[in-house]
């Protein structure tokens, strides 16, 4: 059985400066183009039989940078819609929610780009991303290439988990990797935050 890779997608300025990009398409830096570039040797080893990708600009340029091919866009793999919190710092946010907590609190509701989700709407989005890619994984590697938050509850939810287990993952920096695997008969995080 192959392995789930959860690419996150490179740098871009909005990560940089720590700003929740959800649906807003922010393209990537010199650093993140070079990050995704830095990816290409490592999946061209594993050579994924196939590969999702969320629609955004962010992530179908990493996929390209990161030499993964046949790339299908995958509308379930966007961000997390932040509502009114888009383009937003926690620290931002915390200042009119004090020990405000994306996991405990969720969103505000934005405008109508942005109307917000809560986090059991994306938990249903990335279920429906895994029941579509287990079947493949009998064929070999499959790599998804996302955003931080939604890399997060994609990997808890391979393990069975509540979604608000994401918490307890380190927040995957830009341009890495994750792997997901079965060892025992049981979903594992075998890596996580490779660069």
């Amino acid at each position: 059985m192959g392995a789930l890779i959860v690419v996150r997608h490179g740098q871009t300025e909005w990560s940089l400066s720590g700003r929740h990009a959800g649906r807003t398409d922010v393209a990537l830096t010199d650093a993140g183009e070079a990050a995704a570039r830095a990816l290409a040797p490592r999946l061209a080893e594993r050579r994924p039989v196939a590969v999702f990708s969320s629609p955004l600009s962010r992530a179908m340029r990493t996929a390209e940078l990161a030499g993964l091919t046949g790339v299908r866009p995958d509308p379930d793999l966007v961000e997390w819609d932040y509502g009114g919190y888009e383009g937003m710092t926690a620290e931002q946010i915390q200042e009119s929610r004090p020990g405000w907590d994306l996991w405990r609190d969720g969103v505000v509701p934005g405008d109508a780009v942005h109307p917000g989700e809560r986090l059991q709407q994306v938990a249903a989005r990335t279920d429906a991303v895994l029941d579509r890619i287990r079947p493949l994984l009998d064929q070999g590697d499959v790599a998804v290439v996302a955003h931080g938050h939604l890399a997060r509850v994609i990997t808890v939810r391979w393990l069975g988990l509540d979604a608000s287990a994401a918490r307890l993952l380190g927040h995957p920096h830009p341009g890495s990797l994750g792997f997901l695997a079965v060892e025992h008969g049981q979903p594992v995080i075998s890596a996580w935050n490779v660069p």
